[in-house]
This record gives C-alpha cells, structure tokens and sequence, in this order.
C-alpha cells in the first residue's frame, strides 16, 4: 500500500479509487461525480457550483429561449396574438426543462447541485489528456472533471425538445389560424435545426464558451440592438416610446447588457463592480443622440450639395 501510494498516476486526471479509507487499485479513470486530488486519488465533488457556473449554466440556457423567441416572432408575421402565445410557451418549456434538470441531478430531488471546481480549460476536453505511459499503450481516464457543467446542459436540451414536442405543435395547431399551413409550424422545424447545432456546441466548445461567454453576450446584444433600432427607425425617444414592443426589446437588451456586465466582474468587489451597471442604457443613449447624423440620406443630400 505504500509504494500504491507513493507512485503517483501518470496524467492530469488518472487517480486510484479510494476504498474503505484506502487507495487500491490500478490507476484508472474516476467514477462519475469524482475527480482526482493532489495525490493522484480520486475524491468525491461536494462544492456547491460559483456565481460564475450558475451564470454559464443560465447563458447556454437562454440560447433555446432567444432562437425560439426569434424564429417565433420572425415567421408569426402580423398575428401578434398567436406570437405572444408561443413566446409564452416557449418561456415555460425551458422553465420547466431547467427546474426538472436540476432535480434530476444529484442531489436527486433539489434544486442545488453539487460540483466539481472548474481549475482550467483542459478539464472540459479529458479525452485530448489520455497518457501514454510507455508510449505504446494509452491509459484511458476520460471523465467529466467539470461535473456537472457539461453534461447537464445537454440533459436540458433534451428536455427541452421533448417538452416542445409536446405542447408546441397542439398550440399553433390551435391557434395561429390565420397563417399558411406551411408557415403555422416553421418556428418548430427551426428548433429542430438549432437544438442538434447547440448539442454540438456545448459537446465541442463547452470548455471555450465557459471562459468567453461574458463577452458573447456583450457583444451579441450591442449588435443586435443596433440592428433593431436601426431596422425600426428609431432615432428618437418619441420613436422608441412609440410602440410597447419596442420597449420590451429594449428593456430585454438591457437586460443582457447587465448580465454580460455582472459576468465578467464576477462582483467580486461589490462597492466598484455595481456602480459598472449604470453603463446599461449607454449603447441606446449613444444612438439615439448621434442616429441623426448618421442619416444615409442626410449624408447624400450634403454630398449632392458639395458638388
């Protein structure tokens, strides 16, 4: 038991199982919801996930939300009724989804979960750290170091699909009446599209999006926003207050902003990270006041005029 112990596993994420109080065995790959120590032992993951995981696990759980909001509103055409039917619906399909997938995992039957600490990117890919001790044969010990993170956005999307197939087709059945028949279930043939795109994105990127997903929101809801209200022709606050729909896009925009915001500042140091918040309007603020300069036909009319 001693020289057990003193040679170590080879590997970053090889361990021996720990037995009675003892470690026996050979070096292997850790049971599911374990992962290796210091000394190369494999040891059962009894945190409670950080702000930042909860975070990550809300951003890859708002993507089916927006691709179902989108392709709702872009295929409903002027039926706004219907829309905010399905907008509806599609809300409690991933509510539903997210609370069962956290009550399924362990601890079974609690909204909490226990986890593994995320220490660094190559905890999300294992299987590229396989050793090869003798360089003949490689020692497998492929495991979900990042327990849960990975695997329970892909137990949501599989929910959420389910549960969309369910209720969705028998409420546009019901009530987009007004549409084409081809046109009534095009927002679920979309999802049907962008579920497997998504799948793939969490089982490649997983690790990648953990560490960039602040920045894609920032980013993603700075554009979209400037595509919006350049699309509406909003250039003014009379323009924007115009329509409620208007305000709840922006309202959602701002939304993603703080979330982006509070992602990246972890709050660490609540006293200089909060006051970061009040930089939300900004980007609206900002084209707003300058949208009138940037008029394309403005900007035609002087040209024409210097010549």
């Amino acid at each position: 038991m001693a020289g057990a112990m003193i040679s170590t596993c080879p590997g970053l994420y090889c361990g021996r199982m720990r037995v009675n109080g003892s470690v026996e065995g050979d070096c292997g790959v850790c049971p599911r919801g374990e992962r290796t120590n210091l000394q190369k032992v494999c040891e059962r993951c009894t945190e409670s996930p950080e702000l930042y995981d909860w975070l990550y696990l809300g951003f890859m759980a708002m993507l089916p939300l927006v691709l179902h909001w989108f392709f709702i509103e872009w295929y409903s055409g002027k039926k706004s009724s219907s829309a905010l039917l399905q907008h509806i619906t599609a809300m409690l399909e991933c509510s539903v989804s997210a609370v069962v997938t956290l009550l399924v995992t362990e601890p079974v039957g609690m909204l909490t979960i226990r986890s593994c600490r995320v220490q660094m990117l190559s905890d999300w890919y294992t299987m590229l750290y396989n050793p090869s001790p003798d360089y003949v044969n490689t020692l497998h010990c492929t495991q979900e170091a990042v327990y849960p993170l990975y695997t329970i956005v892909l137990i949501y999307y599989a929910f959420c699909l389910v549960l969309m197939m369910l209720l969705r087709p028998l409420l546009v059945k019901k009530i987009a009446c007004g549409l084409g028949k081809s046109d009534r279930f095009k927002s679920i043939y979309a999802a049907l599209y962008f579920f497997p795109i998504l799948t793939v994105l969490q089982a490649v990127g997983g690790g990648l999006l953990y560490y960039a997903f602040p920045y894609i929101i920032l980013v993603l809801s700075l554009v979209t926003l400037a595509v919006y209200m350049s699309a509406s022709e909003i250039q003014s606050f009379k323009n924007l207050v115009a329509k409620k729909k208007r305000l709840v896009v922006l309202f959602s925009h701002w939304l993603l902003h703080a979330y982006g915001i509070i992602s990246i500042s972890r709050l660490d140091k609540l006293e200089q990270d909060l006051p970061l918040l009040a930089l939300v309007p900004g980007p609206a603020l900002f084209y707003i006041a300058t949208a009138k300069f940037t008029e394309p036909s403005r900007i035609l009319s002087e040209g024409g005029n210097g010549h």
